[in-house]
């Protein structure tokens, strides 16, 4: 997991990326390709 300033950027890699915010951190997750995870806060 990537842990990133900007998560614009991890998303715009693949199309099945999705934002999601869990305790107050914000994440992205790919089911298809778990390789594309990242993480801000």
């Amino acid at each position: 997991m990537k842990v990133l300033s900007s998560l614009k950027s991890a998303k715009k890699r693949d199309k099945n990326c999705r934002v999601v915010r869990r305790k107050g951190r914000i994440y992205v997750i790919n089911k298809v390709n778990p390789r594309m995870k990242a993480r801000q806060g």
